[in-house]
């Protein structure tokens, strides 16, 4: 069994089916490929993902086996490992990324060269993407009609897990090669199904549908990082939530939220490409900016929007950002100042314990206009209005731009709007402790939308003349 984003032993198709087959070696490969790549790096994450694996060695070991770690390239080491075992198939769960698709291609190839095989079981999706192919077998577009495909879906019962495993005992090469320390979210799978079992007990599943979009309350389930890694099922989210079915009506909001998850999968697995370039030809070649300065400020979170800022360094401080402020620190980046959706997608990456590529990717292109059922590129963000609507009193700002907190309400969203005497009572002047916006968001805008059409009529030209 050879784990990869599926890192738990309860309600794991792939760990059962191996274990039904008899002994069974549990291995786990650090990928250069991954671990060393600059765009997936994220520290937070990546002590994330030893404490799921810790987590996962030890519901192993109470099995009856332990987890082999090993370093080096798949398709080099899972062959190995499978030679070490006498082992005659490989099972896995399978993945949508690009990288990951190559990647089992090459193991495939090296495995049936020595006689073994390779078996993909289930995925990080609670439907299949061969499930919901859609009318004309190429899935779909659009999320409205994707979601009512997917919701008529019934939730997958349990799979259990094995009572008890068996198994050659092979070298380890430990998790040294994953940064040491406390994760920034407790992990591991009963972390995971306490913070379900509190969303869910706390009534915050029911209120999700009002408070969502409000980054100053708690009102979302800490679960997307527990998903990325697998440490966690969608079909065990929906099993305890009760969708489709008993208590459809007030939780679906939250629901909805699962199968956007399912639907970027889905996505990206029919569409390769939008791990690189826009889905939407005509904005393969948007004129951007290659402004280091506003990227650098962004980044860290001093923009001089304030919503955007502290969507920024909560990032920073916590390996997390409340799902508004992604979507407005994203619309930021793209319609104000200016710069490549793939640049903010790449340090939402290496900044989320979350940072799933499907998601982040059509999260992005989403807010960018690039990609599939995304906002219209004319329909831009305002920072401003998008603050004083989801943090009306400015709680979320002050909590993590410190230098506002004592600014009046009237103006904690446009603090540069304060006279001389308001910013020196308030312990703030707009310049030395906290930045007035880099960029005028009206002007922005309108180069923004022109920048768009110019691309749109560029494309449309191209393709007059091939025709």
């Amino acid at each position: 069994m050879w784990f990869r984003r599926d890192l738990r032993v309860d309600d794991h198709p792939a760990l059962a089916a191996a274990a039904a087959r008899g002994e069974v070696v549990a291995l786990w490969v650090a990928d250069p490929a991954l671990l060393g790549a600059a765009h997936h790096r994220a520290p937070a994450r990546l002590r994330f993902l030893r404490g799921c694996l810790e987590a996962l060695d030890d519901a192993l070991g109470a099995a009856g086996v332990r987890l082999v770690v090993r370093q080096g390239d798949p398709a080099q080491v899972v062959p190995q490992v499978a030679l070490e075992a006498g082992a005659d198939l490989v099972h896995v769960t399978d993945d949508v990324t690009p990288y990951s698709r190559r990647r089992d291609r090459a193991v495939a190839d090296a495995l049936a060269a020595a006689g073994v095989g390779l078996r993909a079981i289930g995925g990080p999706w609670r439907v299949a993407p061969d499930e919901l192919a859609g009318a004309k077998g190429y899935g779909y577009l659009v999320f409205t009609p994707f979601w009512r495909a997917w919701d008529q879906v019934p939730v997958a019962g349990r799979v259990e897990p094995p009572a008890s495993l068996r198994g050659p005992a092979l070298p380890s090469e430990g998790l040294g090669m994953l940064p040491a320390g406390d994760p920034p979210i407790e992990a591991g799978p009963h972390a995971a199904r306490a913070r379900l079992e509190e969303f869910i007990r706390s009534g915050a599943v029911d209120r999700y549908g009002d408070a969502r979009d409000l980054p100053a309350e708690d009102g979302t389930s800490h679960l997307s990082a527990d998903l990325r890694m697998g440490v966690l099922s969608p079909a065990q989210v929906g099993r305890a939530i009760g969708g489709p079915g008993a208590d459809a009506a007030r939780r679906e909001a939250f629901w909805r939220q699962l199968a956007w998850r399912d639907f970027y999968a889905h996505h990206m697995a029919r569409n390769p490409e939008v791990a690189a370039e826009a889905l939407k030809p005509a904005f393969r070649d948007i004129h951007w900016d290659d402004d280091q300065a506003l990227l650098a400020a962004w980044r860290e979170g001093r923009t001089g929007f304030p919503l955007c800022d502290a969507g920024m360094r909560q990032m920073r401080a916590t390996g997390w950002m409340h799902n508004r402020a992604r979507m407005v620190a994203a619309s930021v980046l793209v319609k104000d100042l200016l710069i490549d959706w793939r640049r903010g997608e790449a340090v939402f990456m290496r900044g989320l314990v979350d940072g799933d590529p499907a998601n982040n990717n059509g999260g992005w292109q989403w807010t960018a206009g690039t990609g599939t059922d995304a906002a219209p590129y004319f329909r831009v963000f305002n920072p401003i209005l998008q603050a004083k609507r989801f943090d009306p009193t400015g709680a979320y700002v002050r909590r993590w731009i410190p230098e506002l907190a004592d600014v009046p309400d009237r103006y904690i969203h446009e603090p540069w709007t304060m006279d001389d005497d308001t910013q020196r009572a308030a312990g703030c002047i707009i310049g030395r402790d906290y930045p007035a916006p880099v960029v005028e968001h009206a002007l922005r805008r309108t180069e923004a939308i022109a920048r768009y059409k110019d691309a749109d009529a560029r494309h449309a030209a191209r393709m007059e003349a091939a025709a």
